[in-house]
């Protein structure tokens, strides 16, 4: 009997100005799909005396702070999970207001795909344009801008295609969108959400779940250049199993590429060529893995690895580099400025760093950059170079998500302060350190 294919998994978030229907979105999606089991319905109904005047209000299903009910805003990230028979999904109601920017970039920093609610009556503001960048900066392939509360403005095709054309004129700024679709939709009573409206003759597209369960993901993980983040030395050191006893693997999660038994890799930062003898996963050995499975590779040669260094293959090599440039988006309500030392957490390492300049920061009215900025402040966006006090082993972030983006953490707080995004690196490692020897 043939092994079922495992169901997809989609992660997407949710984005707008403040009141734009994210919240009632989700809601909506979770109700109509009948994702919500019996007492999530009864818990709904029991707050329905909180907001909504007495009737059932399906924001609540994801604003779960009283302060949001209250005040019909979302402050916090909220995630809830639900599935259909063709996909699963895994959303992110992130806020809508700009002092919580920070959360919202949280918010999608995982996700395939985001949703940029528009309300049809307000059109295209600074917020629609700051999460559109903020979703592009981040690398999400796939974006849906959502033109909600269509009721309100009559269903009219032309309101419609006014805020499309806007939006449209300065998406190409903005780059990196593998897709675009917009779709009219009132999340409030459910059309074009789960069911095709009535309302809507004149849109010939899919509903917002239809597309949600048809978008290509599979090609979204970087399947080309082999990287392998070191997390755990694995040495189980079992007097009473002898092949156990002096195994020595190297685990993992593959943030890029495949790996296949006997290939040649290099080991980074040291620089030492190897081959990789076997691939475990818990339960069995492999021939080949790839992105983004979580396995325990086995080089033929006994080289000292440890936790931070990465396994590469010998094509397309990643920088190696301790003075880097990269975009930021600002956290902490203390501004960032140049000489601060931070610690700088990339893929499975940590090491410390000093921010060496301010190159720009993002003016979220015209979509273009401020040269020179004496600081970033809270929620900000810009450019800034640092220096590393050892070199990391890193990709773009444009080229690869998860070996191209890092935090900064305050050293006596240990707060996070700062999500950044590597820009193409300048020197590469290099290939020619010769074959492994005793």
């Amino acid at each position: 009997m043939p092994t079922p294919h495992p169901i997809e998994l989609l992660r997407f978030n949710t984005c707008g100005s403040v009141d734009d229907g994210k919240s009632t979105l989700i809601g909506r999606l979770l109700y109509d799909s009948k994702s919500l089991m019996e007492d999530q319905v009864e818990a709904l109904e029991k707050a329905a005396d909180l907001s909504g005047g007495g009737t059932v209000n399906l924001a609540n299903l994801t604003d779960g702070l009283r302060a949001e009910r209250e005040q019909g805003i979302t402050i916090d990230v909220a995630y809830r999970y639900f599935a259909t028979p063709r996909r699963k999904f895994i959303v992110a109601d992130t806020p809508g207001h700009v002092q919580y920017t920070r959360n919202m970039v949280t918010g999608a920093s995982t996700a395939n795909l985001s949703i940029v609610l528009v309300d049809a009556r307000q059109g295209v503001i600074e917020q629609t344009r700051r999460h559109a960048y903020i979703a592009a900066l981040l690398g999400i392939p796939h974006l849906v801008i959502a033109i909600n509360k269509m009721d309100l403005v009559e269903w009219k095709a032309e309101r419609f295609l006014e805020i499309r054309d806007e939006i449209e004129n300065f998406l190409p700024k903005l780059g990196g969108f593998r897709d675009v679709k917009f779709i009219p939709i009132s999340a409030l009573i459910g059309d074009n959400v789960v069911d095709a409206s009535t309302h809507t003759p004149w849109y010939e597209g899919p509903t917002l779940l239809s597309h949600l369960e048809t978008v290509h993901i599979a090609s979204d993980w970087n399947g080309t250049a082999f990287r392998f983040p070191v997390q755990w030395v694995n040495r189980p050191n079992n007097p009473t199993n002898a092949k156990l006893h002096d195994f020595r693997g190297l685990s993992g999660q593959i943030a890029g590429g495949i790996v296949r038994k006997g290939q040649e890799v290099l080991v980074l930062p040291v620089g030492i060529k190897s081959r990789i003898r076997d691939i475990h996963t818990h339960d069995s050995a492999l021939q080949e893995a790839f992105c983004p499975q979580s396995v325990t590779l086995c080089l033929e040669d006994d080289v000292d690895v440890s936790r931070g260094d990465m396994i590469v293959g010998l094509e397309d090599l990643p920088g190696l580099e301790s003075s880097v440039n990269a975009r930021v988006c600002w956290m902490n309500l203390k501004p960032l400025q140049t000489g601060k030392k931070y610690l700088l957490k990339h893929s499975t390492q940590t090491v410390q760093a000093v921010v060496t300049q301010i190159e720009n920061r993002i003016n979220f009215q015209t979509l273009e950059p401020e040269l020179n900025p004496a600081s970033l402040a809270v929620n900000d966006i810009g450019t800034i170079r640092l220096k590393t006090s050892k070199p990391l082993v890193y990709d773009a972030y444009a080229v690869n998500r998860l070996t191209g983006s890092f935090i900064l953490i305050e050293p006596g707080t240990h707060a996070t302060v700062g999500a950044g995004m590597l820009l193409p690196p300048v020197e590469r490692a290099r290939h020619d350190y010769g074959d492994f020897s005793i």
